[in-house]
């Protein structure tokens, strides 16, 4: 039966929850300042870049994101949450900063491939920390207000590249993500926790029951069930039934969102850049693209507590149809921006609820490896997004077309999600009580 939380204990999760949402703001900093830099590298004679070239530069963080994700994932289960938490924010500063004194567009696209290993480690950790400590009955809201760190690292980037790009060129927004190293590091190395349910399920019984003490959070008995701790051979039950269907359903969704929110990302500011706007306008659609992700994560996850995910997540593709259709039409400025805002609810908005109804689906044993399964499939999509936008721009076709190559992934989304059948889950997992409609 799960413990009543006192004030004292939900603050010390709250302090969790905040560790996970900073890391994840310069996530997702480091992601997009590749988007917002683009076109001041593009424009940087000395390393002579081409659209195709900056889509494939474009898609080696996510590469690395890919491995680091898969890799990192598994062995989060394996190895501890904490100490996968800071080693990923370590290694994805280090590279970040080799990024800003990279001497070519070559050894610049390794670092970013190096540095997007580090950063596939931090989301499905962050996700899985969330989940276990934020308070119960919110849960869905507090892993939307975690992952949407990852939309206000990207109007920091956005804004900051406004204000020092055009003085101080691209590098210095490179070394602004060695941040971590002084910021975040040593907050988390104090703050955060280990896993109460990894813990429990490696045996250690007396050290959960503590962390648990101070938090206020049950040891599951399904954790400490030697059948279901986490394994080699544990991971393994998410490639057999009954788990196997559910898991590829999650990942293709996660594809396809991926493929929008990075190819976006990463090329709206020289689309716009196409279109006839200056360099500051089209940064600011950026921002408006950002800020629709934020609203958007916070209002479908209170409707996933409401309503359930499934349905949810089937608007959320949805909308991001309609957005993109609209944006192809090329309508007023201000219907514009507005569009690139839905844009962003039905891309980036949509990952969140996605990656938050997914951590609720599993059991507690293998919830982490499932997050980093599910995320490492998706990072495929992450992959095509920027080389898709670079084939667009290299056809010189028209603008439209821009957006209408990531109008069918969206609706290919909203029937994926039609193949949710619910969780058929073997042992204790976070669930919220949620009805569907």
């Amino acid at each position: 039966m799960a413990s009543v939380q006192s004030e004292a204990q939900r603050r010390r999760g709250l302090w969790v929850v905040a560790i996970c949402f900073t890391a994840v703001v310069f996530d997702g900093y480091d992601l997009i300042v590749y988007g917002a830099t683009l076109p001041s590298i593009l424009a940087y004679e000395e390393w002579h870049m081409t659209p195709v070239l900056a889509g494939v530069i474009g898609s080696y963080a996510l590469v690395g994101m890919l491995v680091g994700t898969l890799v990192c994932g598994l062995v989060t289960d394996l190895i501890g949450r904490r100490r996968m938490m800071l080693a990923s924010i370590v290694w994805f500063s280090l590279f970040m900063g080799a990024c800003a004194v990279a001497p070519n567009a070559q050894v610049f696209g390794l670092f970013r491939l190096l540095a997007g290993i580090g950063l596939g480690g931090v989301l499905p950790t962050a996700v899985a920390l969330t989940v276990e400590f934020a308070p119960k009955g919110r849960r869905n809201f507090f892993n939307a207000m975690t992952c949407s760190g990852y939309s206000i690292g990207a109007i920091l980037a956005s804004l900051l590249a406004i204000a020092l790009v055009q003085d101080y060129g691209f590098r210095i927004m490179y070394a602004i993500g060695t941040l971590p190293l002084v910021l975040l590091v040593p907050l988390a190395w104090k703050f955060l926790p280990e896993s109460v349910e990894y813990l429990a399920a490696k045996g250690k019984t007396a050290e959960a029951h503590k962390v648990a003490e101070r938090f206020g959070l049950p040891v599951t008995e399904s954790a400490t069930d030697p059948d279901t701790r986490t394994t080699a051979k544990g991971v393994l039950r998410l490639f057999r039934p009954p788990y196997v269907a559910l898991l590829m359903v999650f990942a293709v969704a996660c594809l396809i969102g991926q493929l929008l929110t990075y190819g976006l990302n990463t090329w709206l500011p020289q689309i716009m850049r196409t279109a006839g706007y200056p360099l500051g306008p089209a940064l600011q659609f950026l921002v408006a693209l950002s800020l629709g992700a934020i609203v958007g994560a916070l209002v479908l996850s209170a409707l996933a507590d409401r309503v359930g995910g499934r349905i949810v997540l089937i608007g959320g593709f949805a909308t991001a149809v309609v957005s993109l259709l609209l944006m192809s039409m090329n309508p007023p400025t201000a219907a514009l921006y507005l569009a690139v805002a839905l844009a962003g609810v039905g891309a980036n908005g949509t990952m969140v609820v996605l990656n938050g109804y997914a951590a609720t689906q599993f059991a507690a044993d293998v919830r982490a490896s499932a997050l980093g399964v599910m995320m490492g499939i998706g990072k495929m999509g992450a992959v095509l997004g920027p080389l898709v936008g670079g084939w667009v721009m290299a056809a010189n076709v028209g603008v439209e077309w821009s957006f209408y190559a990531f109008l069918l992934p969206a609706a290919v989304g909203v029937v994926t999600m039609f193949f949710d059948r619910g969780a058929p889950m073997t042992s204790e997992a976070v669930r919220e009580p949620v009805v569907e409609k």
